[in-house]
């Protein structure tokens, strides 16, 4: 019967353990370990003769849950949770790679993982090659002998690029490469990259899986034989994700579709006013026929998403960043975080804060720039968001 359920029921009754007690809401399993009945168990366990729950670095049912109820909505065979986003794509580059091994990436990625990427990976004797997302030909030309991981967000984090999933998954199959997608911008209500050939889905649960800015965690989701050389790694390292915020995270997958639909569906009412606005020179939205990625967007998500970037038309006689800050200063319902991905919605300028640690070099390859400000779109009223950023741009006229 798997994958037979429509997502939004799998979302509420996949997954689910309950105790001989048999209550309803399933249980947080708040403990560090567990017990066996029997000295010869416990042996039977520590040594993998026989399954089942030993230490919550290891697994845990709550834990456990989450992970089954993501990799069904992911539509994989098996998934690992961890603490973080940045927990889970460390776990998988100390699994798959060695002294020596290179990583062919993207400069369109989230600030932190470019920073693990350069400033620790290296370390390591590990090379990072960068590509421009969009470029089939490029992430054809920059995989080598060396090459053991391919790594990119599709859609990607500020600017929303698309990559082409099943393009790039062809090439690495060709030369037995690994592929890795964040999908956190997306989350599988509106994307699943396994069904496009690639290997690993990654997430920052943090994000729209969790939804409402409450516990950190990150999860990567694929084939069994795959996750079990990363659960070795979680094990041994020690990211374990916390029985509470799985269980906050299983709860929240109950949602995830009423939400990223409401949200995908305001961020693409506000992204078209945007468009239509003087002061705005650029809009960054797949969701937006004039989008010169549309078309491809559309082929691989079932909607926009629900954020939408924007530049802002030069000021000469502002100082660099003030044209944004002035605005993020004036917004009365936006709140002004790092964070995305939350039911409130949230701007925020990439350039002084996720990637403030960037070289500048590489803020130009990634187009992240001081004019540009990143929405994430929660679940308040699209017209109320509209007004709001209208009153901060300065406009007079009132939002259509």
């Amino acid at each position: 019967m798997k994958n037979k359920l429509k997502f939004e029921t799998r979302a509420v009754r996949d997954g689910s353990f309950r105790s001989s007690a048999g209550e309803h809401s399933e249980s947080i399993f708040l403990t560090s370990s567990f017990m066996f009945n029997s000295a010869e168990q416990a042996s039977k366990r520590f040594s993998g003769l026989e399954s089942g729950m030993i230490y919550s670095r290891f697994t845990n049912p709550s834990v456990q849950m989450f992970e089954d109820r993501l990799a069904s909505l992911e539509e994989g065979e098996a998934c690992v949770a961890t603490s973080s986003g940045m927990s889970a794509i460390l776990s998988v580059c100390l699994t798959f790679l060695k002294s020596g091994d290179e990583i062919l990436t993207t400069p369109s990625l989230f600030g932190a993982t470019i920073q693990l990427f350069d400033n620790i990976l290296k370390k390591f004797d590990i090379s990072i090659k960068y590509v421009f997302l969009t470029d089939l030909k490029g992430w054809e030309h920059g995989i080598t002998k060396k090459t053991k991981l391919i790594y990119l967000e599709t859609p990607s984090n500020p600017l929303n690029e698309i990559a082409d999933l099943e393009g790039i998954a062809k090439l690495a199959k060709q030369f037995k490469v690994i592929t890795i997608v964040d999908n956190c911008l997306c989350t599988p209500v509106i994307q699943k990259p396994l069904n496009h050939g690639i290997d690993l889905v990654l997430h920052s649960a943090t994000k729209f899986i969790d939804g409402q800015g409450r516990v950190l965690a990150g999860a990567v989701i694929g084939k069994t034989k795959l996750i079990d050389k990363i659960k070795i790694i979680v094990r041994t390292s020690g990211p374990a994700l916390a029985p509470f915020n799985a269980w906050i995270l299983f709860r929240s997958l109950e949602t995830l579709s009423v939400r990223m639909n409401a949200q995908s569906e305001s961020a693409f009412k506000i992204a078209s006013w945007l468009e239509k606005n003087e002061q705005i020179s650029q809009v960054f939205y797949p969701g937006l026929e004039s989008n010169p990625q549309h078309k491809i967007a559309m082929y691989q998500q079932s909607n926009g998403g629900a954020i939408v970037s924007f530049k802002l038309r030069n000021d000469v006689s502002m100082k660099k960043n003030q044209l944004a800050w002035r605005i993020i200063n004036r917004v009365k319902i936006f709140s002004n975080s790092g964070n995305l991905g939350d039911s409130r919605s949230i701007i925020t300028h990439p350039y002084s804060t996720t990637h403030s640690r960037i070289k500048e070099s590489f803020k130009k390859k990634s187009g992240v720039n001081h004019l540009i400000l990143r929405l994430s779109i929660g679940l308040e009223n699209a017209d109320d968001l509209i007004a709001d950023l209208n009153q901060a741009l300065g406009q007079k006229e009132k939002a259509q």
